[in-house]
This record gives structure tokens, C-alpha cells and sequence, in this order.
């Protein structure tokens, strides 16, 4: 069993490298730029500060990520010279994806503790402070990597102590939650959804409410709506998304869609199109 393939599939990123290099003056990022951000500290000493919380001084290589769009900052807090390279991630299904907002407003870990990522990250590095051709691109994908690698990182050490990454950190629900991520449009019920997990209907259910925070019928109903706003973003007519995500009718797929969003499939999609 896959927990992040069909995520990943359906809700993937794409890196592009915005900084690398010695940080000689303040990087700030402010919420209008709609990306996430990805910053790997090399060495040095950096102050970081979220909207206008209290800034939090990063003093050994880290990652930072900041899955959500967000002001933000960084700085030299120190004489000693402060090594980074930064990405800008964009995410299929736009800002309110499934996985950005399963994820907390900020991550930040020692580079020491992902010994997982090191190869990668040590790649990264070497790329990043030399000039060989195609660069950019190599980098690119090598930010894209950095964060499934941490996906992966975070569901093993259940970083996560709610939500759809929580379900999916836990052993047996995950194969519930994987099940309703691979064939959406299935209706699936309490029991199957248990059987999979290897628990009783009545443990399964009361579990998954209290680690993904919402019943098995409301997750699939969130996911299946998710999948509509990124099919209804990719062009595809409500008609056909109705039948990929498991509604008899494009209306009844509209009544929930509007139940969950406050807004028509039309009228979100013209929602998103401002801005």
C-alpha cells in the first residue's frame, strides 16, 4: 500500500528556485505571493519571522518549509555568513489543496535529524554553489524531492498530530484513507472502510474521528470535492467530473459542492479566476 502516491498524483508540486547563494540582506515574502516556500539553511545563523510573531533564530543547517502562502522573513542574525537556497512550490489544485492544508503554517527540523533526506540534500548543496549546466532544472527537481522526502519523514515520526497527515501516519488507518484517495468514487461504507483498517466498525470509527478530526463519510465527501475544484480548475466539465468522483448527477454533485464551499461549482471557479 501507497499512502502518498495517488496524493502526490492528484496533488503534486513544482519547484522553482528563487535564491542561492550567501544571504547578504533581508529575504522577505509577503502573503500576496501565492507559493509556498522551501528554504535550506547551509550554514550560518538566520532569524526567521512569520507575519509579525516573535522572530525564532535558526542557529544549525535546517529546512524550513512553509506550506501555505504567509508573510515572512529572513535574515542574517549574525557576522557569520549565512548559506541558503530557497524554492517557490506551486501545488496542483491550487493554495487549498488536501495536502498543503493538512500540513502545520510551518515546519522547521535540523538537517542532522533527516538523515534520510542527507544524500539528497548534499546533491542539492553541490548544485546549488556550483555552475553546471542546466542547474536551475536540476534544482528544481531536487526541491520536489525534498518534499516527499519530508512527507515521508513526517509520517513515519507522526509530526502530524491531526488531520488527513495523522491518518495517514497511523498503520491501519492509513489503508482506509488510502483506499478512499485511490477510487473516490466508490461508496464505500463504515464496515469495508473497517474491515480494511482490521478493526471493528464501532473502534474504527470512533478512532478515525478522533485523529483525522471528521467522520469516514465527511472525509470522502472532502476529497471528493477537492478533486472537483482541481478538475474544475484543469477545465473538465461538471458532467464528467460528477461520474470520475462518484455522484449520480451533475446536480447532486453541485448540492454537495455548494454544502461544503458555500458556493456553486460556476461560481467558485469564477472565485478563483480573481485571484
Amino acid at each position: 500500500m501507497d499512502r502518498l502516491s495517488t496524493l502526490l498524483a492528484q496533488f503534486g508540486m513544482h519547484a522553482t528556485t528563487i535564491f542561492g547563494g550567501v544571504l547578504s540582506a533581508d529575504m522577505a515574502f509577503d502573503a500576496t505571493d501565492r507559493t509556498a516556500k522551501l528554504h535550506l539553511l547551509r550554514s550560518g545563523d538566520a532569524a526567521f519571522q512569520l507575519d509579525q510573531q516573535k522572530p525564532v533564530v535558526i542557529t544549525e543547517p535546517s529546512l524550513l518549509f512553509i506550506p501555505r502562502p504567509c508573510g515572512h522573513s529572513l535574515s542574517a542574525s549574525s557576522e557569520q555568513q549565512v548559506e541558503l537556497v530557497s524554492a517557490a512550490l506551486s501545488f496542483d489544485g491550487g493554495l487549498d489543496n488536501p495536502l498543503t492544508t493538512a500540513l502545520p503554517a510551518y515546519v522547521v527540523m535540523p538537517l542532522a535529524d533527516l538523515a534520510m533526506l542527507s544524500g539528497n540534500l548534499n546533491w542539492l548543496f553541490d548544485e546549488a554553489f556550483a555552475q553546471h549546466c542546466g542547474k536551475n532544472a536540476v534544482l528544481n527537481r531536487l526541491f520536489e524531492l525534498v518534499v516527499i522526502q519530508l512527507l515521508r519523514y513526517m509520517m513515519a515520526n507522526r509530526s502530524v498530530s491531526t488531520g488527513m497527515m495523522a491518518g495517514l501516519a497511523d498503520l491501519r488507518l492509513s489503508k482506509a484513507v488510502t483506499l478512499m484517495h485511490d477510487q473516490p468514487a466508490k461508496a464505500w461504507s463504515v464496515a469495508e472502510l473497517a474491515s480494511a483498517a482490521s478493526m471493528s466498525r464501532a473502534s474504527f470509527a470512533a478512532k478515525f474521528h478522533k485523529v483525522v478530526g471528521i467522520t469516514p463519510a465527511d472525509y470522502l465527501v472532502s476529497w471528493r470535492v477537492s478533486l472537483t475544484q482541481k478538475l474544475l480548475r484543469e477545465g473538465r466539465p461538471i458532467a464528467l467530473i460528477a461520474d470520475e468522483v462518484g455522484y449520480e448527477s451533475p446536480s447532486a454533485l453541485a448540492r454537495t459542492f455548494r454544502r461544503k464551499t458555500g458556493h456553486s461549482p460556476r461560481e467558485w471557479l469564477q472565485l478563483q479566476s480573481l485571484q
